[in-house]
């Protein structure tokens, strides 16, 4: 396998099943509802310290992710997050419960009532599986917030009806509060029995462009676009993480603050009603230049990134255009940002990248061999053939 041909895994990290990097094990949480007590965050930040390097990623899809945690500690990390009840049953019952939620429900709402039920089914469900990266969201509130997140089976509000929706489809099912889980885990085995993964791989918009979606799934879907931003919020206060990353200190000094949900936008939703202290790791401000950056772990941490990432990335912020986003890769994966983005630098080399405009981390670059040391010092070359 080439420098220039990244591994592809096929599936996610989890805590049972944790994933080597650069920096040690990789062990991702999949906190119940999205949502750390104060006291399950304190202690989850005093673990990644000491038994990993003390650095805490939110992933895209709203996990929270422990990073460089030493291969002799994980029995132990794994023992305690049990204690915090923050462990599955087993490593099949976590990959099965892959569940998403718009982190503004309130207790006992649609969103929360089906997202607890969904959880409890899929773990229940011994006899589904799926691929490892399949995922369900549940997003029941007024407007969807999450149709520009990545899942495969929705659940979502159109107008005033529950619609579940595959992935890909333009329409979806009418169901109810009582129906949704059912038929949510119907949905599942038919993308199966349609040969949706082949090999154990696949994911539902794929087979939706074959075939279409099922018969039932009639009713229009509508659209809404949602864009997240550092603020006050009915449900707390929204701070978001730079490239989603923050120190375990920090988790640990919010928590005072109130119990915490991790969002898909790389933000935390804190319970509080108040104005967050700025520490280190959090963007508080919406006009703050990194907002418009993405970037992935990078050079060392990552075993196939070709070089680092985010000290890049952080100095390019400030003279990234006004409404447009730049995604800066380790590796032709662009596993921070899976679809085209405006401006994608990608590195092909140590401190050495390609730049694309309007595409992937793999696609056509317009320019190459560019040195990080030349965009930090011609940073108008990222409008170049705008």
């Amino acid at each position: 396998m080439s420098a220039a041909t990244p591994k592809v895994y096929g599936w996610c990290p989890g805590a049972l099943r944790p994933m080597m990097s650069g920096d040690g094990l990789v062990v991702r949480v999949r906190a119940p509802l999205g949502r750390l007590t104060q006291d399950q965050a304190r202690e989850v930040a005093r673990l990644s310290e000491a038994y990993g390097n003390g650095l805490l990623d939110i992933s895209a899809r709203a996990n929270l992710q422990m990073r460089g945690i030493r291969e002799e500690a994980h029995e132990e990390l794994i023992n305690a997050l049990r204690d915090l009840g923050l462990i599955d049953p087993d490593a099949q019952a976590e990959a099965r419960r892959n569940v998403l939620l718009s982190p503004f429900w309130a207790k006992g709402d649609d969103t929360h009532a089906i997202a607890s039920e969904l959880g409890a089914a899929l773990s229940a469900a011994t006899d589904l599986t799926l691929p490892g990266k399949f995922g369900f969201a549940v997003d029941c509130g007024l407007a969807p917030v999450l149709q520009g997140i990545s899942a495969d089976i929705r659940i979502e509000r159109s107008g005033a009806t529950l619609l579940l929706r595959a992935d890909g489809a333009d329409t979806g099912k009418p169901v109810t509060r009582e129906s949704a889980v059912p038929e949510a885990l119907a949905l599942a085995r038919w993308f199966l029995e349609q040969g949706g993964a082949p090999e154990g791989r696949g994911r539902m918009h794929r087979l939706i462009a074959r075939r279409g979606p099922p018969a039932a799934h009639a009713a229009p879907v509508a659209r809404t676009a949602f864009t997240a931003t550092p603020s006050i919020v009915h449900a707390g206060a929204l701070a978001a993480l730079e490239f989603g990353q923050m120190p375990a200190a920090t988790l640990a000094q919010l928590a005072g603050h109130g119990p915490i949900r991790l969002t898909p936008w790389r933000m935390l939703l804190v319970e509080s009603p108040e104005n967050l202290p700025p520490l280190p790791g959090l963007i508080l401000d919406a006009a703050d230049p990194r907002l418009q950056v993405t970037a992935c772990t990078g050079a060392p941490g990552c075993l196939q990134a070709l070089s680092a990432t985010r000290n890049l990335a952080r100095d390019l912020a400030p003279h990234v255009p006004a409404g447009t986003r730049l995604h800066v890769s380790g590796c032709a994966k662009g596993c921070a940002c899976p679809d085209a983005a405006p401006l994608t630098l990608t590195a092909t080399g140590k401190n050495e990248f390609s730049l694309i405009r309007n595409g992937t981390a793999a696609d056509q670059p317009l320019k190459t061999r560019l040195s990080a040391a030349v965009l930090r010092a011609a940073p108008e070359l990222l409008k170049e053939g705008s």
